[in-house]
């Protein structure tokens, strides 16, 4: 399994008893979904490592308790502690309407009310305090924030996001 096929969903903090079981602080709005899983990936090293779940309890809100098969005492538990978790993107839950992944989005046309056509989503770029939309337009970078307000509607069929953005914003990139 690669790390491309999986999406991150949380990290172990903290070992919880003497018999190896460990608490994973999940990076979710709804950890019960995660509640009842038969496995994971933990990243060792760099590579994922898929490991049994014995057992597994929701603890204080957004935390997971979880009991790895052969993971039995402390010195087991302890070589796992600060790792990443994987799960595959199939078991990412289904989003409706105006909601999306940005794994799911990359590929689809920006259609935007008032200049039609902008390009093709080639990333997301995250690492700024408003995400925003990666758009190649014949090899012009165009950059649109992902604000609810501009998103009009998510046409995942037609693989097409149609937004409304304020006049003048995507004339920006495209001025000399």
């Amino acid at each position: 399994m690669k790390k491309e096929d999986c999406f991150y969903l949380g990290k172990i903090v903290k070992k919880y008893s003497f018999k190896g079981e460990l608490l994973a602080k999940l990076d979710t709005d709804e950890p019960n979904l995660y509640d009842n899983l038969d496995a994971i990936f933990i990243d060792l090293r760099g590579n994922l490592v898929p490991f049994f779940i014995e057992s597994s309890q929701l603890h204080k809100s957004d935390l997971l308790r979880l009991k790895f098969e052969d993971v039995n005492d402390e010195a087991d538990a302890d070589a796992l502690l600060k790792s990443d978790l994987y799960l595959p993107l199939e078991l990412l839950p289904k989003l409706e309407g105006n909601k999306f992944y940005f794994h799911e989005v990359i590929g689809f046309t920006i259609k935007d009310k008032n200049f039609g056509d902008v390009g093709v989503i080639t990333g997301i770029n995250d690492s700024t305090a408003q995400s925003l939309f990666e758009i190649d337009r014949d090899g012009v970078e165009i950059l649109i924030p992902m604000n609810d307000e501009f998103i009009v509607k998510v046409d995942r069929e037609n693989k097409t996001i149609e937004v409304n953005t304020p006049e003048g914003l995507i004339d920006l990139y495209l001025e000399e």
